[in-house]
C-alpha cells in the first residue's frame, strides 16, 4: 500500500499510518480483484503492504515464505548482491504465490543489485533486511530515512554506536521496527517469561547463557571471486575482505560463515545470544538497560566463562551447563531452564501445579512477522521493537569487547560508554570503508 511518512506536501492529509489503518477499516466496501485471484484473505492489492527485501539468501528466503502467508501484505522487490540469488528469489516467491494463495503467475517482484534503487520506490511501505550484520544499521537507516517500515533481522547490529543510530532514526522517522528476535513470539518463552516475572522462581540470583564462541578475526584462505558477485558491494562498509565460499555461498545449503568473524558479525556468541541473552534481558525486565560489570575468564583463550552483572547484583553467565543454546534460571525458590526444545522447572509444579508432562505443552511460535504487519497498519508497538533489540546486542558486543580485551569492563547503559576505558570505547564503533 502506498504511503507517505512526514511529507511536506500541503496536499498530503493522511499520514501513510492512518491512511493504511482507514484502508483496512474499508477493505470490505469496495472490492474491484475477484477473490479466486487474490487468494484466502482477498485484500485488494493496493491496501496490501508492499514489502521489499535486502538480502536474499538463505533468511531472506526463509522470511520470504513466512510473509507470503500473510494476507495482509505482498513482497514485490529483492535486492542482493548476488545475480543468481535475484533470480532465485523472484522464481521462489512466484512459487510460494502460487502454492500458498493459489495466485496463478505471479510476477510482481522487480530486483536490483544496489538496495538504494528499490528504495526509491514509493509503492514500497516495509523493508525485510537480511543482510549480514554489517550491513544492518546502514540499510535499516537508509530505508527508514527513505519512509520505510523496517523488519531487521537479529542481531539489530555488531557495533554499539550504530544500534543507537537505528534507535535514533526509527524515532525520528517515526517508523515501525521490529527485530527478528521472534522467540519472543512463542508461546515456551512467553511462558518463562511469566514464571521469572511472577516471582515464582522467587529471587533470580543468577543466569546462565549457553550460546556459541565469540567473535574471532578474519582468517580464511583466499579463494577466486566468482563472476556472479558484487564482491566489494557484500564486503560494502567492511574491511575488503578475500573471497571464500563459506562465508558467501552462492547455492546456500547452511547458514554461511560471516557469522564467525568479527569484521561481519559476533561470533555465535552474538548471533545466538541475539536471541539467549535476549530471552534472559526480558524475563529480568532489563529490556531497556543491561549489565554493568564484565568479567571475562583469566584464561586468554577461554570460549566460555564471561561473568555479567546487573546493577541489582543478579549475575548472568556465559556458559555452558549442557543443555546445548539454552537459558537457566536460578531462583531462591527454583530454578527453570528453557530452549526452543524445553521448558522445565525445578521443582516441577512451577510449571505444572496440576501435574503433567510439559513436553506436549508451550508449543505454539505465534506470528512473529504478522506481529509486524498489525503494528504497521495501526501503527503500534512491535513485540520486540528497535530499543530492545539496541539492548540485547549491546549485551553480545560488550561480552565480545570483554573477551577481546581481556580484562574487566565496568559499562554505563545509560551513557552507553565504558567507564575509564577509552580503549574499550573505541571498540564501540567502527571506521566504515568507502566501499562506492
Amino acid at each position: 500500500m502506498k504511503r507517505k511518512k512526514k511529507s511536506n506536501s500541503t496536499e498530503s492529509v493522511l499520514s501513510r499510518r492512518k491512511f493504511l489503518r482507514n484502508s483496512a477499516l474499508a477493505a470490505g466496501l469496495v472490492t474491484i480483484v475477484p477473490r479466486h485471484v487474490l487468494g484466502r484473505g482477498f485484500i485488494a492489492p493496493n491496501d496490501k503492504i508492499n514489502l521489499g527485501y535486502i538480502g536474499l539468501g538463505k533468511q531472506g528466503s526463509i522470511l520470504s515464505n513466512r510473509f507470503t502467508g500473510e494476507t495482509q501484505a505482498q513482497v514485490v522487490a529483492g535486492s542482493d548482491v548476488w545475480t543468481s540469488k535475484m533470480e532465485r528469489f523472484k522464481t521462489i516467491v512466484e512459487g510460494y504465490y502460487a502454492e500458498k494463495r493459489n495466485v496463478k503467475g505471479y510476477n510482481g517482484v522487480k530486483t536490483y543489485l544496489h538496495y538504494g534503487e528499490m528504495l526509491e520506490d514509493k509503492n514500497i511501505d516495509g523493508i525485510v533486511v537480511a543482510t549480514p550484520d554489517h550491513w544492518h544499521a546502514i540499510q535499516s537507516i537508509d530505508a527508514m530515512n527513505a519512509g520505510k517500515d523496517v523488519y531487521c533481522e537479529k542481531p539489530l547490529t555488531n557495533t554499539i554506536v550504530e544500534g543507537r543510530m537505528m534507535v535514533d532514526a526509527a524515532k525520528k522517522n517515526n517508523t515501525v521496527l521490529q527485530v527478528g528476535s521472534m522467540q519472543r513470539s512463542w508461546e515456551r518463552f512467553k511462558k518463562a517469561q511469566e514464571i521469572v516475572s511472577s516471582g515464582k522462581l522467587g529471587d533470580i540470583k543468577k543466569v546462565l547463557v549457553n550460546v556459541g564462541d565469540p567473535a574471532r578475526a578474519y582468517d580464511l584462505p583466499v579463494e577466486p571471486t566468482p563472476a556472479g558477485i558484487d564482491w566489494n558491494l557484500w564486503c560494502g562498509p567492511a574491511p575488503l575482505l578475500t573471497y571464500h565460499h563459506t562465508v558467501a555461498p552462492e547455492v546456500v545449503d547452511k547458514y554461511p560463515d560471516w557469522r564467525d568473524f568479527k569484521e561481519t558479525g559476533g561470533g555465535i556468541l552474538s548471533d545466538w545470544g541475539a536471541h539467549m541473552f535476549d530471552i534472559a534481558q526480558w524475563c529480568l525486565g532489563m529490556d531497556r538497560t543491561g549489565p554493568v560489570s564484565y568479567i571475562p575468564p583469566k584464561d586468554p583463550n577461554a570460549v566460555r566463562g564471561l561473568q555479567m552483572f546487573y546493577e541489582n547484583g543478579i549475575e548472568m553467565v556465559h556458559e555452558d551447563f549442557g543443555r546445548k543454546w539454552a537459558v537457566r534460571f536460578i531462583g531462591t525458590e527454583g530454578t527453570m531452564d528453557v530452549s526452543r526444545g524445553f521448558l522445565e522447572t525445578t521443582p516441577a509444579n512451577i510449571l505444572m501445579p496440576e501435574g503433567g508432562d510439559p513436553k506436549e505443552l508451550f508449543n505454539d511460535r505465534g506470528n512473529h512477522y504478522e506481529d509486524w504487519l498489525t503494528a504497521i497498519r495501526n501503527q503500534g508497538e512491535t513485540i520486540c521493537d528497535v530499543e530492545t533489540g539496541h539492548r540485547s546486542a549491546t549485551v553480545c558486543n560488550v561480552a565480545n569487547i570483554a573477551y577481546e580485551l581481556g580484562r574487566p569492563l565496568k559499562w554505563d547503559p545509560v551513557k552507553e560508554k565504558f567507564k575509564g576505558d577509552s580503549e574499550a570505547n573505541k571498540l564501540c564503533k567502527r571506521k566504515n570503508r568507502k566501499y562506492a
